[in-house]
């Protein structure tokens, strides 16, 4: 019996981590190295005008912007419309990429944008979650952890933690 070829989903990682962790510092890295591959890029802005969206450095990955609302209860339905538009610009021929990184607003949960890719049929044949990554700011995390829900969210939901600015704090406090 021969078994039909299954196409491999496209992995996605989901960036979170509180308001000034380094998550626009960690993008700009990944989006800088030599990693031979294309990277879709969402970057979510809570508010009008997109700051981190001029943060990020110029790069070849196609970087999408949501600044309608953060990315964890009102742009649902954007995020999903943003991946749709992606896999028809893809199917035409229009646009390539090897993963999705979504960076969120500082004050995302991460678990709705999880949650949206088991939701949606199409997204959940072509997407695969494949890590949340979530930068925290060692300086400041036992401060936001004991007042912002956001935080211990974020750290709960994460596969990877990276520990920045850890220069910033002594090796007891560390």
């Amino acid at each position: 019996m021969i078994m039909p070829i299954t196409k491999k989903k496209i992995p996605v990682a989901i960036l979170t981590g509180y308001l000034g962790a380094g998550k626009t510092t960690l993008l700009n890295r990944i989006l800088t190295e030599k990693h031979n591959q294309k990277i879709a890029v969402i970057v979510n802005e809570y508010g009008e005008v997109g700051i981190d969206n001029q943060l990020v450095v110029d790069s070849e990955e196609e970087i999408l912007e949501m600044n309608n609302g953060c990315i964890c209860c009102t742009v649902r339905g954007d995020l999903i419309r943003i991946l749709r538009t992606l896999v028809f610009s893809m199917d035409q021929g229009k646009v390539a990429f090897d993963r999705v990184l979504i960076e969120t607003t500082g004050l995302a949960d991460p678990a709705p944008v999880a949650q949206t890719f088991f939701m949606d049929e199409l997204l959940s044949e072509i997407f695969e979650v494949d890590s949340i990554v979530t930068v925290v700011d060692s300086k400041h995390v036992t401060r936001h952890l004991d007042d912002q829900d956001e935080a211990q969210e974020q750290i709960a939901f994460a596969d990877v933690i990276i520990l920045n600015k850890t220069d910033l704090v002594s090796n007891n406090e560390l």
